[in-house]
């Protein structure tokens, strides 16, 4: 049956409406399975957290809000070269102790940063087998993360402790190996808190 031109304009709309319906329908069926599988597995939102053992991201820029501390600047042989004491801190970034942890490092580099050489050594990156050599940072990992090593002026290890360190036992060894007065002895370092996961800390 042949339709004059004004009936067949009717027709194409209707038409057209139709099928818009149907492909709207279709979309919004689509986004409702998608929302309804997401909800019945139960799949968990991908936020970073402090407290547990899955990656994240580079904790010291994620954690510590110090991302300058990774890659460490300088070698373990220019430390020596220019006889500069050195903590060495191992870690993951998988870790939920390193994560914590991050955090004390930055701390400790706000005030010893500028006097000694700070290297956080992902163990990720050491050999299968500690190295001979002094000078190789694989050379002090005893297997846990994280460990602390403060190596004083000499090279020689004046500091090694493994898990998560109070800032206070950290800064004793560094007051030791630069002479300073010892704690009780000098102004406190209060901890003044910036945001929910970093602290800072001021001497008043």
């Amino acid at each position: 049956m042949i339709l004059p031109d004004k009936k067949k304009s009717i027709v194409t709309a209707a038409s057209g409406l139709g099928l818009l319906r149907r492909i709207l329908s279709a979309s919004l069926l689509t986004v409702a399975i998608a929302l309804s599988l997401i909800l019945l597995t139960g799949t968990p939102p991908a936020f970073a957290t402090l407290t547990d053992d899955r990656y994240d991201g580079t904790i010291f820029a994620l954690y510590a809000g110090n991302g300058s501390l990774v890659p460490p600047k300088v070698k373990l042989t220019d430390s020596f070269k220019r006889n500069k004491p050195v903590l060495l801190v191992f870690y993951t970034d998988d870790s939920s102790d390193s994560k914590q942890y991050a955090i004390v490092v930055s701390q400790l580099q706000e005030f010893y940063g500028r006097e000694a050489d700070f290297m956080p050594i992902t163990v990720d990156s050491l050999p299968p087998k500690p190295s001979p050599e002094l000078t190789e940072p694989s050379h002090y990992y005893e297997g846990y993360v994280p460990q602390t090593v403060i190596l004083d002026q000499s090279g020689k290890v004046v500091f090694n402790e493994k898990g998560q360190i109070p800032f206070e036992q950290v800064d004793d060894a560094f007051r030791k190996v630069f002479d300073l007065l010892p704690r009780e002895k000098s102004l406190p370092r209060k901890r003044r808190v910036v945001n929910e996961l970093n602290v800072e800390l001021s001497t008043k």
